[in-house]
């Protein structure tokens, strides 16, 4: 594993080895502090970011690196008309490891082609985001002690999250999953999803209009933000938000050990009564991203505790 474009780059055997030094990571953070050091990560932003890119930051920090970089293209020399392949191969003269995101899909596997040091999608367009998709799986894990035999619930925009097509080919990959599309008509999962997944892996989905009618089901209930944009008129919004807004009234019939996710950042889909709620996961799931892209950083540079010590 060189770069890390894709999500599906990564076999099952690859992510349990991230997965597996995560975990070690949260137990004994000490021991890995140092892991880095003298290494240096640039985070080429060439759009804004929180999230991703201060947990990118706090990860090589916390291995004891050191980092460089912008945080948007207008602080960059693109806004004189520098090409993405220029930059990053001038980049890679000062960096071990780059974490790029960049509006346009397929820049970073573009990117990756003309350079020595490893590169890692931090998300390009509505293509792909390979380690909000880990970051996901490891919450997975850690709330609920397994991948496979689950029902997992995926709410509000499933047409044009690229959040929730990622985690779907990934948990594809792992036994006993079954899928419940809960959305308007208006915002479906894509065709391509279900003949490529589901149907090509025949996986069992349901596609169900509100979350009540499943909620005593689920063991994972992933979040995404109902968009008013993508709606033709603005009745057809009105009339759909608020079956999409998870409060206190619908988790009434939910299981004491259902994990609630959201990739984040959250508008009005989640009520801020829900947070204190022991099921309520999306903050813990923040903080997991920074675990698991130390994971990452420290297998994609080939270091590990170990040979630090």
């Amino acid at each position: 594993m060189k770069h890390l474009i894709d999500p599906m780059d990564l076999t099952v055997e690859e992510i349990d080895r991230l997965l597996a030094l995560a975990d070690d990571i949260i137990a004994d953070g000490r021991k890995y502090q140092e892991v880095c050091r003298y290494k240096k990560l640039a985070t080429l932003f060439f759009e804004p970011s929180t999230r991703t890119r201060l947990s990118f930051e706090a990860a090589m920090l916390e291995l004891g690196g050191s980092i460089l970089g912008f945080s948007s293209a207008d602080s960059s020399s693109s806004s004189k008309g520098e090409s993405v392949s220029d930059t990053v191969r001038v980049v890679s003269g000062y960096a071990d490891i780059i974490a790029m995101r960049h509006p346009k899909e397929g820049a970073p596997l573009a990117a990756s082609r003309n350079i020595e040091i490893p590169i890692i999608n931090a998300g390009d367009g509505g293509h792909n985001h390979p380690t909000q998709t880990l970051t996901d799986l490891l919450t997975i894990h850690r709330e609920k002690g397994r991948l496979g035999n689950l029902t997992v619930g995926m709410c509000g925009d499933l047409k044009f999250g690229r959040t929730v097509h990622s985690l779907i080919k990934a948990l594809s990959r792992y036994e006993g999953i079954e899928f419940i599309m809960i959305s308007p008509k208006e915002l479906t999962l894509p065709e391509y999803i279900v003949k490529d997944v589901f149907d090509k892996k025949n996986i069992a989905y349901r596609e169900v209009r509100t979350m009540e009618e499943v909620m005593p089901e689920l063991d994972i209930l992933y979040m995404t933000r109902v968009q008013r944009e993508r709606f033709f008129n603005e009745a057809d919004y009105i009339r759909l938000k608020d079956s999409f807004i998870l409060d206190e009234k619908k988790l009434v019939t939910a299981k004491e050990d259902l994990c609630i996710m959201h990739p984040l950042p959250r508008v009005n889909e989640i009520s801020v009564k829900v947070d204190d709620d022991p099921r309520a996961c999306y903050f813990r799931q923040a903080r997991y991203g920074k675990y698991i892209r130390m994971a990452l950083i420290m297998t994609l540079l080939g270091v590990s505790a170990d040979e630090y010590r």
